[in-house]
């Protein structure tokens, strides 16, 4: 069976949109399927369309959560309810077509665990933020072992044994690439055109796209735990080579009256350094505390299409069938 996990954030206006192109498109590839659909505390009429979807296609299946808990939980959600041989994320606004998952499925009968879809280009962005995220992923591969693939979102097909592994992974700041890169298996990519949004604008601004940045970097990355401590060096040596040059200065030429620019700038510098430092460790040690809780990953407010809930998802809620 073939499980695609989609997570919903007031997306109502695209539900129906999104439904007349995929369910065609599964009942096509001539095996079983199911979707999994993702209610992420939609304020609009998200939740009261697809439950209408269902009524007519039961193998759609909708997890509704308590509240907003962000893509990447919602994505999470959506895995440890997904019950297929192949699991694959797409997003609920077209961008990502779903006449892709036939050559997905061709890939994985192959052998491939996981099969990318790579985005041939980046639609409806701006330069800015395609620069940034050129930056993003520079530093990412330069400050962490696990190397992202170019242009590859969350959609892709994920081997039953992989989502598995996934799912009992427990860390609370939940990076997905990251994640997908960093479980390795047998790998493989296909080109794909991303399309443009069926309704709606994108919700990810500048600030959330920074948060997630900083969450992956610090996520898969403790350099800039070491940041604070190569700065640290280098200032002390510089300050060692400046005094030696003060003490010999000073033998050869005499005193001079100290100037206070100096003073004040090294003062401000070896500051902002000191408060930069503690900052890092600050935000590792606030990812730290948020680990120790140990609260669930989300909470399922009530779940449709399912019965006795599996072992996997006792960490997650329990759902409930209305």
């Amino acid at each position: 069976m073939l499980s695609v996990v989609i997570p919903f954030f007031n997306e109502g206006a695209g539900v129906e949109a999104l439904f007349e192109r995929l369910i065609p498109v599964l009942d096509g590839l001539g095996i079983a399927w199911e979707v999994v659909c993702v209610n992420d505390g939609s304020r609009d009429d998200t939740l009261t369309r697809l439950l209408a979807v269902r009524t007519r296609e039961p193998r759609v299946r909708v997890v509704e959560l308590s509240r907003n808990f962000g893509k990447e939980l919602a994505l999470s959600a959506g895995l440890a309810y997904a019950e297929g041989d192949a699991v694959v994320p797409m997003d609920a606004d077209l961008q990502h077509p779903p006449e892709l998952l036939a050559e997905l499925l061709e890939k994985w009968r192959e052998g491939f665990d996981v099969v990318i879809a790579v985005r041939d280009h980046r639609t409806g962005q701006s330069l800015g933020h395609r620069i940034s995220a050129k930056v993003f992923y520079w530093l990412f591969d330069h400050m962490s072992e696990v190397k992202l693939p170019r242009e590859a979102g969350d959609f892709r097909l994920m081997d039953r044994r992989v989502v598995d592994i996934i799912n009992r992974m427990p860390e609370r700041t939940r990076f997905m690439k990251g994640i997908f890169a960093w479980i390795g298996f047998r790998q493989t990519s296909i080109p794909y055109h991303q399309g443009e949004r069926v309704a709606g604008d994108s919700r990810w601004g500048f600030l959330k796209l920074l948060r997630l940045s900083l969450d992956g970097l610090t996520a898969f990355s403790t350099f800039p735990l070491r940041v604070g401590g190569v700065l640290g060096l280098t200032v002390s040596l510089l300050a060692f080579f400046y005094g030696l040059y003060r003490v010999v200065r000073t033998l050869i030429w005499g005193a001079d009256i100290p100037g206070y620019e100096s003073l004040l700038v090294t003062i401000l510098f070896l500051g902002g350094i000191q408060l930069l430092a503690l900052g890092v460790i600050g935000d590792y040690l606030g990812r730290v505390f948020a680990e120790v809780k140990g609260r669930p990953l989300f909470i399922v407010r009530a779940a449709y299409g399912w019965g006795e809930e599996p072992a996997s998802r006792t960490r997650a809620g329990s759902p409930e069938e209305p």
